[in-house]
């Protein structure tokens, strides 16, 4: 029986061709998940992925050339609509991985995760609206999240509909799942996450959360 869905299209973005292999052997293993393309640089990532337009990139933050973090913004900056990137790294609480989310990477994963652990956290980011790894997200916020004296302007534009929407996508929870929350139509919780985008000035939910743990909205537990 074929897939309800087109594959997910998939590029590797890692220095070291071992890593490479074993990632390619265990998503390719996936009837739903396609590996199009490996890059061993931050600059060859960048031309990979303007040539194939993958899903998703699983990228390593430390590679020759730029490095991932700068293969993040370059990627998001050229592409209308970009993939979403994936931090590979060794270190969860690596200050690397906290800039690369700030730059617009949508999540992170260990290098030492299991084979489904990978798998999820391919499908949560590709075809998913909500975080991958909230309480990481909050550990990281609160090793290396700025202290701001004053708190940035958006935060007394938000709405209170809006500041109970970023509090739950702190939590992790799905438009669906917010929606249940606040009961309301999944559409009016679209609605109030673009408008929470829009004030915070961010890409997605992740920047979104990043900013209100930064701008001292969200405290980490």
């Amino acid at each position: 029986m074929p897939h309800p869905h087109p594959p997910i299209r998939i590029v590797l973005a890692d220095d070291e061709r071992m890593v490479r292999t074993a990632l390619r052997a265990i998503l390719s293993a996936e009837p739903d998940l396609e590996v199009v393309g490996e890059a061993a640089s931050g600059d060859a990532a960048v031309s990979v992925v303007r040539e194939l337009r993958p899903d998703v990139v699983l990228m390593d933050v430390r590679m020759p050339g730029i490095d991932g973090i700068r293969a993040t913004e370059e990627i998001l900056a050229a592409l209308d609509e970009p993939p979403r990137i994936v931090v590979v790294t060794t270190f969860e609480n690596d200050s690397y991985v906290y800039d690369a989310l700030r730059a617009g990477a949508a999540g992170f994963l260990l290098k030492r995760a299991d084979a489904d652990a990978l798998v999820q956290a391919v499908r949560l980011v590709a075809r998913s609206d909500n975080l991958l790894f909230p309480s990481a997200l909050r550990t990281l916020a609160a090793e290396h999240a700025r202290a701001y004296v004053t708190p940035p302007a958006w935060v007394a534009r938000l709405t209170g509909r809006e500041s109970e929407v970023l509090r739950h996508l702190a939590e992790g929870l799905t438009n669906a799942e917010i929606a249940g929350r606040m009961a309301v139509g999944p559409a009016t919780v679209k609605s109030h996450v673009a408008s929470v985008l829009a004030k915070t000035g961010t890409r997605d939910r992740t920047q979104a959360v990043i900013a209100a743990y930064e701008a001292g909205f969200l405290r980490p537990s």
